[in-house]
């Protein structure tokens, strides 16, 4: 641990998101104990994962972002409104533009291509992890600002609660897919290669914050508003399409209580 907090912030961002692809495959690798998946518990884990990343946006990146635009004598709230959309109308823009295809739906997003569905189901959970790689590069990449709200264990338990809510992203691909006939070495393949945008995603967030460090606060906002796209896009609509709707509101009510509690109680 003391030589990962010695290490340069780009590196730090880099093996974050090294991690939080391992634990992609981590949930992945379920299918090679399980040949089907639960509806119910898949419903109570995407809710899980869509509370984490709501609680993530706030007290990891747009709280920080709030007090770091007043440090340095910008208008918060305009910082913060400008990033956000940003990060919102980015995802957007790649959602309408690569072809996707999200596990409760029978068409496919994007522009018209002659892919494969399971590569479709893939290209839908990569966008949904590039905000996720870009938010834990972003907050490590702020400690070589050493500005205000800037703090190793805040990077350190962002990362953490994206790699918890990865767990079950690894799952929703892998399971489903070996439910539809898939070999479990491919389910696990399909499901895994998603989350190798993370590390990729975190390193050019963490450079591009050290090399323009006045964009800060807004790329914290940024990483935000991806995020929260993702979650009310697709995350609770996915929870919410069948009959478990209860069930998945819970799952968001303990995921976002599980990260707030590591990021007030650990930061």
């Amino acid at each position: 641990m003391n030589k990962f907090l010695m290490l340069n912030p780009i590196l730090q961002a880099f093996i974050a998101g090294t991690i939080n692809y391992l634990f992609t495959a981590a949930g992945a690798s379920l299918v090679f104990l399980f040949n089907n998946y639960n509806k119910k518990v898949m419903d109570f884990i995407l809710g899980f994962a869509a509370g984490v990343m709501i609680a993530a946006s706030f007290w990891s990146l747009l709280n920080p972002a709030i007090e770091m635009a007043n440090a340095s004598g910008k208008i918060p709230w305009l910082v913060v409104s400008i990033g956000f959309l940003l990060g919102g109308f980015f995802l957007r823009l790649i959602d309408f533009i690569v072809p996707h295809l999200h596990m409760a739906q029978e068409k496919p997003e994007g522009v018209k291509s002659h892919f494969k569905r399971i590569v479709l189901l893939i290209l839908a959970i990569t966008i949904h992890n590039i905000p996720e790689g870009l938010a834990v590069g972003v907050v490590f990449g702020s400690l070589n600002n050493n500005g205000p709200a800037t703090n190793i264990f805040s990077a350190i338990v962002l990362s953490l609660g994206i790699g918890l809510q990865n767990i079950p992203e690894g799952v929703a691909v892998s399971l489903p897919l070996r439910g539809e006939g898939y070999s479990k070495a491919r389910a696990f393949f399909y499901g895994q290669i998603s989350g190798l945008v993370e590390p990729i995603s975190a390193l050019l967030g963490a450079v591009l914050v050290i090399i323009a460090r006045p964009i800060l606060p807004y790329s914290l906002a940024f990483a935000a508003g991806a995020m929260i796209y993702v979650v009310v896009e697709e995350i609770i609509p996915e929870a919410q399409s069948s009959k478990n709707s209860d069930l998945a509101t819970i799952g968001t009510l303990i995921g976002f209580v599980t990260m707030m509690i590591l990021d007030v109680a650990f930061s």
